[in-house]
């Protein structure tokens, strides 16, 4: 080897070992100083996964990845992955409620999609995720009870939705409700009729019907960090940073199914109106990227 090409491979070796050490060296940062590193982030106007401040991670749906199931849908939000299965199911009305049907929303954490959930019963947030589904479908009438009827008094349809996460990087629950919302429209239930002669309820073999669905919302969450920084979508690495976090859900007319805003501390600097009317706008366009993108993974 001519030694041009000795000093050209040993500066390219150098080159790699320096490069190798920078990343070790911000992968330490980011673990012991986990605030200032995201802040010198946001002062440049990116995020660490590369996103610019207000920016959204890539969406994808694969419709149908379930057979057992009456409809499915699998959601990656960057890499958070969710997958949704609707099963329908025959049962008895409430003796209260003789013309409802039944909706029965869950969302699991399991331990294999991140490290930050333990084996055992439903952690803490999966609990909360699932009882915001069920305030959420509830307030929209995403399935009005009433027309989950079969019989009055005899026969109603229970209509269960599972959500799995299969990957945990944040922002589990606009995954969770992009995955239900696209399940939901792909479900077929069969036709039924209530037979005086057995006094049971007999299922088509062959015809099937969509749900009678209502309103379809869509979900916007943002965290607020340092009281100044509004950041839609946030990482599985931002969310034990962010002080304040705020939940928009949208149906297809813009009309709010659902606002939540929790944390503490104060948004010193901002207003909350302002800061309210800034998510709001933001979540407005981005509903309508959700609902282009549902529609044309069908």
């Amino acid at each position: 080897m001519s030694i041009s090409a000795t000093h050209a491979a040993a500066a390219s070796e150098t080159a790699e070992s320096s490069s190798a050490a920078s990343v070790n060296a911000a992968a330490v940062f980011s673990r012991l100083h986990p605030d200032q590193y995201l802040s010198r982030f946001l002062s440049k106007g990116f995020r660490p996964d590369g996103r610019t401040v207000r920016d959204w991670r890539d969406v994808s749906i694969n419709y149908d990845p379930v057979s057992t199931a009456d409809g499915s849908a699998l959601v990656r939000i960057g890499e958070t992955t969710m997958i949704c299965g609707v099963k329908a199911e025959i049962a008895e009305p409430d003796l209260a409620r003789p013309n409802d049907g039944f909706v029965v929303p869950n969302i699991d954490l399991p331990a294999l999609c991140s490290p930050r959930f333990k084996p055992g019963p439903p952690s803490d947030e999966a609990q909360t995720l699932s009882n915001w589904l069920n305030d959420l479908i509830v307030s929209s009438r995403t399935l009005p009870p009433r027309k989950l009827c079969i019989v009055p008094g005899k026969a109603v349809w229970a209509i269960y939705i599972d959500v799995t996460c299969i990957n945990y990087d944040g922002n589990a629950f606009d995954a969770a409700v992009l995955a239900v919302m696209a399940a939901l429209r792909r479900t077929r239930i069969p036709g039924a009729r209530w037979d005086e002669v057995t006094s049971r309820v007999l299922c088509s073999r062959t015809d099937k019907y969509p749900l009678p669905l209502g309103r379809i919302p869509l979900s916007c969450s943002f965290g607020v960090f340092q009281s100044k920084y509004l950041l839609p979508d946030p990482t599985a690495f931002e969310r034990p940073l962010i002080q304040i976090t705020m939940t928009v859900a949208l149906d297809e007319e813009g009309f709010a199914s659902l606002v939540r805003h929790e944390g503490l501390g104060g948004i010193e600097g901002v207003s909350g109106e302002r800061l309210v009317g800034e998510a709001w706008g933001i979540a407005e366009e981005r509903v309508k990227v959700l609902r282009t993108i549902m529609s044309e993974s069908e």
